[in-house]
């Protein structure tokens, strides 16, 4: 899936989310567009009308400028009669019938990338609640592109002639991985979600020819299958997370990390933690 498909899909969904969660009639939203200083709304979930299909919000001007440029939420209970924003945008606004609205900036890595809105077509203030839903929703968002970064980053990365690469830069490549690995099972999306674990596949196989590394699942490598969730485990254990952090990093409890450690361990035929990163990297299924 392309990235600004798959970018779609994410807002698209953070949308619906967002209004089934406060009953929000309407909801739209965008990112910003490469080499642009403005937000082009790309998605729209419940309007009557085109208005603000393709529209390009300008930091500072309007409601979603103006959470562009503070970078956090803002809300105006009459957008036509608020002294809070300015007006480039009303005729847009109006057209749709629009009243009540907030705009939640999405920020990643402290750069906005992008703008959800949430609206109500009457006169009235908007309550904690909904401006909760509205921040989680644009959380989702912030999420996704996370991965989505961090996938890219290391596809570039195991696109590079393994024999130029230095053992510490394989083991950065082998503790983000473990965290990709332990974001996957967060992401909504199922065809970003079985991106990013595709990803995680190509950088095993990368990772096969490394300089120094044998043959890696070839010929004298132990044939093993290992449950998804062990080999989260065993890609956390590799970057040096102890039990614990691993149990954080995957939202599992202390006991249920070990459980799986165990069984990775005895299909593994390893005694130790080490000795079952070891093997797992042998028989191809680690980085």
């Amino acid at each position: 899936m392309a990235a600004d498909a798959a970018e779609a899909v994410e807002l698209r969904g953070a949308l619906v989310r967002l209004r089934r969660a406060t009953g929000l009639p309407v909801a739209f939203g965008g990112l910003v567009e490469p080499g642009r200083q403005h937000v082009r709304i790309s998605e729209l979930s419940g309007t009557a009308t085109a208005a603000l299909s393709a529209l390009a919000v300008s930091s500072g001007n309007g409601l979603g400028g103006k959470a562009v440029a503070l970078a956090r939420p803002c809300a105006v209970t009459d957008y036509s009669a608020s002294r809070q924003i300015s007006h480039e945008y009303d005729i847009a606004v109006a057209t749709e019938g629009l009243c009540s609205v907030v705009a939640v900036p999405v920020v990643v890595r402290r750069r906005v990338r992008g703008v959800l809105y949430g609206a109500l077509r009457t006169v009235q203030p908007l309550g904690d609640r909904t401006l909760g839903a509205a921040v989680a929703a644009a959380r989702d968002v912030e999420q996704a592109l996370v991965v989505r970064d961090e996938a890219q980053g290391l596809l570039t990365v195991a696109r590079q002639p393994t024999a130029a690469m230095e053992t510490a830069a394989w083991e950065e490549v082998r503790e983000a991985h473990g965290a990709l690995r332990a974001l996957a099972p967060r992401i909504v999306d199922p065809a970003l979600r079985a991106e990013l674990l595709e990803a995680c596949g190509r950088l095993v196989g990368a990772a096969a020819n490394e300089p120094g590394r044998g043959a890696g699942a070839g010929a004298g490598a132990r044939a093993v299958t290992l449950a998804p969730r062990e080999v989260d485990v065993l890609a956390c254990v590799a970057a040096g997370v102890t039990n614990a952090g691993v149990a954080e990093r995957l939202g599992l409890r202390p006991e249920t990390v070990k459980g799986y450690l165990r069984s990775a361990m005895r299909k593994l035929g390893a005694h130790t933690r080490l000795e079952a990163v070891v093997a797992a990297r042998r028989a191809g299924l680690l980085p």
